[in-house]
């Protein structure tokens, strides 16, 4: 059985309906403590469910059937209430205002432990577990690029693809800010599907860098760049043709 210590936080009303949705941020302080802190602090108006340190032990802050405080302005397919629909981990690390390093062994194999725990009592799919930025793509970075989302995925929690090197060049050169035609519509349409907030239509404009940036630190973390590259754009088809496949497997159950 998962262990954790019980930290209380103030910070929380009540929900809607059953979560069906996770989120992963960094606490993006200085220490451990200071978050801890700040997460309890009825002032701050913020919390979590969870915060899991980087040694691996995990602090239960508010039960799973209230509504925390931790995601704010943002949406994740079609749901702009992303407080009233998840469940939001806190993961410590310093983030890249104050010192952005990897995540340790122990820290992520208690997220992963976490996750699997918390998807034993809710029905969350894999496309619906997700990071901070994913919601915010125009406010967030967390958790970020270090963030081991494959390793997540390999153990059961989350999507992951890598596509064939005949995939990424069938796509053909980059797409970039500025840029607008088909290949800009498709794209913009494919991120809107796979559940971030930016409408199909249009140009490559700064909302678009933006989300493409998101979507390159969750799910092609070798290079952040906002410049939608073959291989960001073989990713986000593989990405989508599994979500679907997960969709109609889940009308079927």
């Amino acid at each position: 059985m998962l262990s954790f210590t019980d930290a209380p936080s103030p910070n929380f009303n009540a929900r809607r309906g059953p979560p069906d949705m996770l989120v992963l941020h960094y606490t993006g302080m200085r220490t451990a403590e200071e978050a801890v802190a700040r997460l309890r602090d009825p002032a701050a108006e913020v919390s979590a469910h969870y915060v899991v340190d980087e040694d691996g032990s995990i602090l239960k802050l508010v039960a799973e059937e209230r509504r925390a405080w931790h995601a704010g302005r943002g949406a994740w397919q079609g749901e702009t209430d992303v407080n009233a629909a998840s469940i939001g981990v806190e993961i410590v690390n310093p983030g890249h205002e104050f010192g952005y390093r990897a995540f340790p062994e122990a820290q992520i194999a208690a997220v992963i432990a976490l996750v699997a725990d918390i998807r034993s009592r809710w029905t969350i799919a894999d496309a619906r577990i997700i990071g901070h930025s994913d919601t915010a793509p125009d406010r967030k970075q967390d958790p970020g690029e270090l963030f081991p989302w494959k390793r997540l995925a390999e153990a059961g929690h989350g999507l992951w693809f890598e596509p064939a090197a005949e995939r990424v060049a069938a796509l053909g050169g980059p797409l970039s800010p500025g840029d607008d035609g088909l290949g800009v519509i498709v794209l913009r349409s494919g991120l809107h599907r796979l559940g971030y907030a930016l409408k199909p239509g249009g140009d490559y404009d700064e909302e678009t860098r933006l989300t493409v940036e998101a979507f390159q630190r969750h799910w092609r973390p070798e290079r952040v760049d906002g410049v939608a590259d073959g291989e960001t754009r073989a990713r986000l088809v593989g990405l989508l043709q599994l979500a679907s496949a997960e969709s109609v497997t889940g009308v079927l159950n």
